[in-house]
């Protein structure tokens, strides 16, 4: 509960100026979506949609009978995600629900998931395990975030760090963020970005579906 309390807190502090910080990541938000390999009609999951940057960028490749089903725990992250949908005219498209990772339930199954920057969430196995019971076996995701540099790299850790900690509960957990997440993909990458400070990854989950073994 203290780590959700925590994210709330710091997403309540960032909600009005994060499209804005958001920016600078923008072309690894692309280059994440790419990986999920979206077809016309599919079902993506956005966990933490955030204010629904991703919105856009997913409806363009899922088509108009794709649909978005999407979860953001911030109320005032929340708030501005609505206000996208209501704009752009996509209520049809996008479904949108403020609850947390672990307790989100989805109208239907999906065939992908994203998970942008939601490090908190995939430090979580409660969530993981929550939104991957949801996605059909074989299904594809797709993750990007912040990383530790190599161990050897020293000092330049508490550069990424600090880069995280005004985000996320859990900023010293970088080693391998992704660890909770691959054991339920019978195939997995992944890729260091921002000169080794970040990473995408990206897999299919097991055909059999289910927890890892």
């Amino acid at each position: 509960m203290h780590a959700h309390r925590e994210s709330l807190r710091k997403y309540r502090e960032r909600a009005a100026g994060y499209d804005a910080s958001a920016a600078r990541t923008m072309p690894l938000r692309l280059r994440t979506i790419e990986r999920l390999r979206l077809q016309s009609g599919d079902v993506v999951i956005d966990v933490g949609a955030g204010t629904g940057l991703s919105f856009g960028l997913l409806l363009d490749r899922i088509g108009p009978t794709g649909r978005v089903l999407a979860c953001e725990q911030s109320p005032e992250m929340f708030a501005q995600a609505q206000a996208r949908v209501a704009r752009e005219g996509w209520e049809d498209r996008v479904w949108l629900h403020c609850r947390s990772a672990e307790d989100t339930r989805f109208p239907q199954r999906a065939d992908a998931v994203l998970f942008n920057y939601v490090h908190d969430v995939t430090r979580s196995p409660t969530a993981v395990a929550n939104l991957l019971a949801q996605v059909k076996p074989g299904g594809r995701i797709a993750m990007a975030g912040m990383k530790f540099f190599p161990w050897w790299s020293g000092p330049l850790n508490l550069l990424a760090w600090a880069k995280n900690r005004p985000y996320n509960a859990h900023p010293a957990e970088l080693w391998a963020p992704w660890d909770r997440v691959q054991p339920y993909c019978a195939e997995f990458r992944h890729t260091s970005t921002q000169a080794g400070m970040g990473y995408i990854a990206w897999g299919r989950l097991h055909a059999e579906g289910g927890p890892p073994a």
